[in-house]
């Protein structure tokens, strides 16, 4: 009898405390993640996604000033798909989102903008850089760089790193972001005296050889690809297969297991600017990077949509420090009515595992700084470069 007793008292003993915490809880706060989990940018909207799942997992509630108030995620796919974008972004307004992270993908979130505002629901974008995504679109703010800024920093790190003065771009058709970054790209390089040629393919495309080969007929010595990463993996096996040997740069879409895995075994030089690099040894990063990849390992599923390693993308960590940056957001207008949180909106600041978050004009957060990283294709790894600056 005395040992039954003592098993009920250890139940019990387990029991409260989740009843106790049961009753802290007021409610339920939902945090919409509109990102694409299929299409081209697939790949890199489920790593962006691991991001915000794992700072759920990290802080799972938020506190207001009448109590404490657990985030309810609800996630859609976009398709990587302008048309299906409008749809994705209805269905988190239907479900009654406070407050929506993404998408991966600027064409997108340029999309389903006039949905999330019709709606008066804040969106935060995380690692869509195409100026438009915000420009003219008063509640979709963004914690990453912006396309001008990339472009520039990769035409300065052409010239830098490659002495280059001949360049060659490739971009998708009517992709808003290929096509906007390869344009500032160009734009910056001409302004630093160099020289560029330019080609678009049409979605679909899966042989790239002539575009290979009308960039070494050009005499193009870095050729820029700010691609989706299902044609990176097609341009860079190619490239290879082809004996060319120009440097390939392209933008943060190329920070992504893909990448290391194409340009693996080959003698190609790939380079690319992303938002983080996971050797930063500053200890918000290291911690970030510590329990993430702790928090990967122990789950196959979501190791197997971080493209099967723990390498930490930088989408990821925007992915992490968005999430937080929507909690500050909820915890400053005190709320999670859409309206309360569009008025302070403007106003929120975070310190983030990529840096400090202040948003300026257009809902843009002040960003100054991109990291370089290139391919170790002895071992499918990054290699920090540099931090890039812009020529003044």
């Amino acid at each position: 009898m005395m040992k039954k007793w003592i098993a009920l008292a250890m139940a019990l003993m387990l029991v409260l405390p989740l009843i106790a915490l049961g009753e802290q809880i007021k409610g339920e706060i939902t945090i919409g993640i509109y990102e694409p989990a299929s299409g081209p940018n697939g790949a890199g909207g489920k790593q962006e996604t691991l991001g915000i799942y794992y700072a759920n997992f990290v802080a799972p509630t938020v506190q207001l000033s009448d109590g404490v108030y657990k985030i309810n995620l609800v996630e859609v796919d976009n398709q990587s798909s302008n048309d299906k974008a409008p749809s994705a972004a209805q269905t988190l307004v239907s479900a009654g989102a406070s407050i929506v992270l993404g998408s991966y993908g600027s064409g997108v979130s340029i999309a389903a903008s006039g949905i999330f505002d019709d709606a008066g629901l804040v969106a935060i974008g995380l690692s869509c850089t195409n100026p438009q995504v915000t420009i003219g679109n008063p509640l979709y703010y963004r914690i990453c760089y912006l396309d001008p800024f990339q472009g520039t920093v990769l035409a300065n790190f052409a010239k830098d790193e490659f002495a280059a003065k001949k360049a060659y771009t490739l971009a998708q058709l009517g992709n808003d972001y290929d096509v906007g970054l390869a344009y500032y790209f160009t734009e910056a390089f001409k302004g630093l005296g160099g020289d560029v040629t330019g080609e678009t393919f049409p979605l679909g495309t899966s042989d790239f050889t002539a575009y290979l080969t009308s960039a070494v007929n050009a005499g193009a010595e870095v050729i820029f690809s700010p691609t989706s990463t299902e044609f990176a993996s097609q341009i860079i096996t190619q490239a290879a297969a082809n004996g060319v040997k120009v440097p390939i740069l392209a933008g943060d879409t190329w920070d992504s297991s893909v990448i290391l895995d194409a340009a693996k075994g080959t003698d190609l030089s790939v380079s690319v600017s992303t938002f983080f690099d996971e050797g930063d040894t500053s200890s918000a990063a290291a911690e970030f990077v510590t329990g993430f990849k702790a928090w990967l390992n122990a789950n196959p599923d979501k190791l197997a949509n971080n493209g099967g390693n723990d390498i930490v993308a930088a989408v990821s960590a925007l992915g992490y420090d968005g999430y937080m940056v929507a909690l500050e957001a909820l915890k400053k207008a005190d709320s999670a009515d859409r309206e309360d949180i569009a008025e302070i909106m403007a106003d929120v600041t975070y310190t983030g595992v990529t840096g400090a978050i202040v948003f300026g004009e257009n809902g843009d957060a002040m960003r100054d700084q991109a990291f370089i990283k290139k391919t170790n294709n002895a071992d499918g790894s990054w290699i920090f470069v540099k931090v890039q600056s812009i020529a003044k």
